[in-house]
């Protein structure tokens, strides 16, 4: 394991001294003289996750785009059937909402027999993958282009506002049905700011929150705890960095920075980020390290920054009293209370003892606040070897936690 660790973190450090993605990205803008920037980043036919991801391995795939209130123009995967093509009726609709720095590739890592997509597809549901804003295949804009510093002004507030609300609008549109949400990571931050405010629950059947974060004032991770204190993310934003892209440039400074403070040891940079985790091979993260990490947006990290240092889960501060006032109408950024999380909302969630962004500490505040939940409704798991990866990328996931998952689907 020991070595696969180190075989990760050369590989990542590899990967993000890579300025080459930031650079024909900006290539193919210029061409187009910086217009019509949604056609010109559009996946094609034959590059989108389905012809890459899906369509390879037998399955049927249907790309889809769902355009947000404020203009961002998302990429949606549907896998309709199971590899046989044969269609059960009334299939239910499943959304997988990916984490920070990941896409809707997320769920099709492992091998077909072991990915939660692929899985859920063979067991009768109709699988859906988000990708959200600032993702490769979510670049696409009603007006602006990725290369404009106004494209990138947003946090996981606005993720809650305008993401997960078009999604779900599109999907309960196209099935007719209610969904059951699985989200691993961000994915389930983003869910539970929503379901505090009473959004969605009228389209939702269930969620299920895979390594979820909400609370994250105890992270153990030395280099984000590291980027936090030293307000790393701050830096960037004043500095005019907008985009978060973990294969550019600015990136390696960054890393310089944070790996030169005491205590932060970035030789197995992968678990330094995400704890050791228990069950990946190095084909696993070489294949992941194929296709991710994705960027956010700087001000998404200053935002998650902001809550590692004060141990609360609120909507982003701007520092400033008259600039929270014309924001919110208050001086103080409001908080999402996940104590209003609809008792009787029917919950599935999986933790590690492992987990350096998800700690256990963290999820026991969110344990704490669902403590009046419905007894029937919410089932808890924990692994005390999984780590925030093995979630979606552990050879022994499939066992430990997509099946009791899947279990807990088909009694809702």
């Amino acid at each position: 394991m020991m070595g696969n660790n180190i075989l990760a973190s050369s590989i990542l450090v590899i990967l993000l001294f890579c300025e080459s993605a930031v650079g024909a990205r900006t290539k193919l803008l210029s061409a187009n003289n910086g217009q019509d920037a949604t056609s010109a980043l559009a996946p094609s036919a034959n590059d989108g996750i389905c012809a890459t991801m899906v369509e390879t391995h037998g399955y049927a795939c249907e790309e889809h785009t769902v355009t947000t209130q404020d203009g961002y123009i998302l990429s949606m995967q549907r896998i309709p059937v199971r590899k046989s093509g044969e269609a059960s009726r009334n299939r239910i609709p499943v959304l997988l909402q990916h984490g920070l720095l990941m896409d809707g590739i997320t769920w099709l890592l492992l091998p077909p027999d072991q990915s939660l997509a692929f899985l859920l597809a063979d067991n009768g549901y109709e699988v859906w993958l988000g990708n959200t804003r600032g993702t490769k295949y979510s670049l696409g804009h009603t007006s602006l282009s990725p290369d404009d510093p106004a494209y990138w002004e947003w946090s996981w507030d606005e993720l809650v506002a305008y993401d997960l609300p078009a999604t779900f609008q599109y999907v309960h549109d196209q099935t007719g049905q209610k969904i059951h949400y699985v989200g691993h990571s961000l994915g389930t931050l983003v869910a539970l700011g929503a379901f505090c405010k009473d959004q969605q629950l009228n389209r939702l059947r269930s969620a299920v929150l895979l390594s979820p974060i909400a609370y994250v004032g105890q992270i153990p991770s030395p280099l984000a705890r590291a980027a936090a204190e030293n307000f790393i993310a701050e830096a960037l934003y004043k500095a005019d960095i907008r985009e978060f892209n973990p294969k550019g440039k600015a990136l390696v400074e960054v890393l310089k920075a944070v790996c030169s403070k005491p205590g932060v040891d970035c030789t197995h940079l992968l678990t330094a980020f995400t704890g050791k985790n228990c069950c990946l091979n190095s084909s696993i993260v070489d294949f992941f390290l194929d296709h991710e990490p994705q960027s956010t947006s700087t001000k998404n990290l200053v935002h998650i920054s902001q809550m590692i240092r004060d141990g609360t889960v609120a909507m982003f501060d701007y520092n400033n009293k008259d600039e929270n006032m014309q924001h919110y109408g208050q001086p103080n950024p409001p908080v999402y209370s996940m104590t209003s999380i609809p008792n009787d909302l029917p919950l599935f969630l999986s933790y590690g003892g492992a987990d350096a962004l998800s700690d256990v500490k963290d999820v026991k505040l969110l344990l704490a606040s669902l403590k009046d939940h419905d007894g029937d409704k919410l089932v808890v798991q924990y692994r005390d070897d999984y780590a925030h990866a093995d979630f979606v990328m552990g050879q022994t996931a499939k066992q430990d936690v997509y099946d009791p998952l899947m279990a807990f689907l088909k009694l809702q």
